[in-house]
């Protein structure tokens, strides 16, 4: 049967082909970016060979090592005109970009090299990678171990052999003790200490709200004074621990030959890691990119951001969210329930509801500066004098913070819950409410027992979508509470547990600042993406909760729907 053209487009089915392609081309787009976030990523993590060539240049010939970060092909001509001298053979030339590592030693641990001056290419087994909590890769020869100054052991050779293997055995051994001092450091410091610390400034607040009610019997003063003693004798003795640890954690060295044939000293102390990537097999290297992924999710970032992990950023992001939940939920379903049953329908609520719908649209910085002039310096400030007056002239609510961003965030989403919730109130059938009306119950009772939850998924759908605006904002929180580096977690085991007025980190801020604040740009690109990643995954993990939840009230309350 032939179905002429106008036929054809009469019946619709072209608009049918084209919204499919549409919807297949945005599948592909947004695969395609997911893929390629997460191939450039997540290939950072994994080991790379080092490799070790003769580079001429200029008459000038020297040994580099690195890794082989990226390879592209430049025009001849354009390096040509550059200065480079070149034979116009080819009409492309291949560089590749190399991590040399040793910034101590070379000032940048990155450089461009041109394959046609690059010759004796060979990844040697016995090269090793040395990361580092300061100043980066350090790439050589392991020559000798020391410790307390002494040399106890040392390889002078290039090819690897038994004795160089026990001596790359104890390297291992002496770096994993480093490491355990280093965590027994990090909990006197950071735990320990700090919860003295925090003790320490509460009696401190405490004894100021004394003076400033003009308390003047001495026994307030005395308790506060003997619990302060009580605390100086454990911190003196946290400190001579600390000092004992630091002693041992610094007992051992390594010393080892970079590329250009100088020998660095290195102490293990500072080491996080070694291994030699030419030496490993696929599945030690695997071992070792699951290794990087997690210290990358569990840790904290080292080297301005661009090293470690993003632990704190996650933490802070996921509780910034979960908190801008709780407070967004019943505010906005609250105000669509009274413009849906309660308010008299009309010119006024038209207008509340036009506003409404305009907030939606506000930019999101202008957000961040209310947030900040109203809840910061305002509604914080007034907070400070009427119960922190013992802190003062030093902020405690009146300065940027987790529950200022949280409220903020709250604010920015609040119109996409009041029309999420009354769309799902609209959709309740009149005769349920008479139904329920009819069988005694008040309005209240109707609306708390029958139509909130059956309009609980909509409400749901609401959350979820201010979800998914809330967790990737950036631009308001840089105003309210986020910092590149947050000394602690807004959760932690001292009363009250959970701060509400320190300042925390966050998954968006982080990209933007690894990916345009760093000092090393090279260094922090993967990172970037690997972050973005993992910002992605947060997002759809908590939508995808707040999904089943969703379907759960749904699945529920379907029989009253019926």
């Amino acid at each position: 049967m032939n179905i002429s053209v106008k036929d054809w487009f009469k019946s619709g089915s072209p608009w049918v082909w084209m919204n499919a392609g549409a919807v297949a081309i945005s599948i592909i787009m947004v695969v395609g970016l997911l893929g390629l976030i997460a191939v450039r990523g997540l290939s950072h993590f994994w080991p790379a060979d080092i490799l070790q060539g003769t580079y001429t240049q200029n008459g000038e010939t020297r040994t580099i090592t690195g890794e082989v970060v990226e390879t592209s092909d430049v025009l001849t001509l354009q390096l040509i005109e550059a200065g480079i001298d070149l034979p116009e053979d080819n009409e492309f030339s291949t560089r590749h970009l190399l991590k040399i590592g040793n910034r101590d030693v070379y000032g940048s641990d990155f450089t461009w090299v041109l394959e046609d001056f690059l010759s004796d290419q060979s990844r040697p087994e016995m090269l090793f990678t040395a990361e580092r909590r300061e100043w980066g890769n350090l790439y050589g020869y392991l020559r000798s171990i020391k410790e307390s100054g002494n040399e106890v052991a040392r390889y002078e050779g290039y090819e690897p052999s038994s004795e160089y293997l026990a001596l790359w055995d104890n390297l291992e051994a002496r770096i994993q003790r480093a490491l355990d001092i280093h965590e027994d450091i990090l909990q006197i410091e950071k735990h320990e200490i700090g919860a003295i610390n925090y003790e320490l400034e509460r009696l401190r607040l405490k004894e100021r709200s004394l003076q400033l009610k003009n308390i003047t019997e001495t026994a307030p003063f005395a308790k506060i004074e003997q619990r302060r003693t009580e605390l100086d004798d454990e911190y003196e003795d946290l400190q001579q621990r600390l000092l004992d640890l630091y002693a041992e954690i610094n007992r051992d060295s390594m010393t080892a030959e970079v590329a250009n044939g100088k020998i660095v000293e290195v102490q293990l102390a500072k080491v996080v890691r070694a291994f030699r990537p030419n030496a490993m097999g696929v599945g030690q290297k695997s071992l070792h990119y699951a290794a990087k992924l997690w210290e990358f999710v569990s840790e904290d970032p080292r080297e301005a951001n661009t090293e470690g992990g993003i632990f704190p950023a996650i933490f802070g992001t996921v509780m910034m969210v979960l908190l801008m939940s709780l407070l967004v939920t019943p505010f906005g379903v609250i105000a669509a329930v009274y413009l849906r049953e309660y308010a008299k329908q009309g010119f006024i609520t038209r207008l509340i509801r036009i506003a409404v719908n305009n907030l939606a649209g506000v930019p999101s910085i202008v957000y961040g500066v209310f947030g900040l002039g109203f809840f910061v310096y305002f509604l914080g400030g007034n907070i400070d004098d009427l119960f922190f007056p013992e802190a003062k002239p030093a902020p405690t609510f009146g300065t940027p913070g987790l529950m200022w961003a949280s409220l903020t965030l709250a604010l920015l989403t609040v119109p996409v819950v009041i029309v999420a919730t009354e769309e799902g109130l609209s959709r309740i059938p009149r005769s349920v409410r008479e139904g329920s009306l009819a069988l005694g119950a008040t309005k209240f009772e109707t609306l708390m027992k029958v139509v909130l939850p059956m309009a609980s998924p909509a409400m749901m759908t609401g959350v979820i979508l201010a979800i998914a605006r809330a967790a990737g904002e950036v631009a308001p929180l840089m105003l309210v509470g986020v910092v590149k580096l947050a000394p602690s977690l807004p959760l932690d085991g001292n009363y009250p547990f959970i701060h509400l007025d320190q300042k925390f980190m966050h998954l968006g801020f982080h990209i933007y600042d690894v990916g345009f604040q760093s000092p090393n740009v090279e260094a922090a690109r993967p990172l970037v993406y690997a972050t973005a990643l993992l910002l992605v995954a947060v997002i759809a993990l908590l939508n995808m909760s707040a999904i089943a939840i969703r379907n759960h009230l749904r699945e529920k309350y379907k029989a009253l729907e019926m």
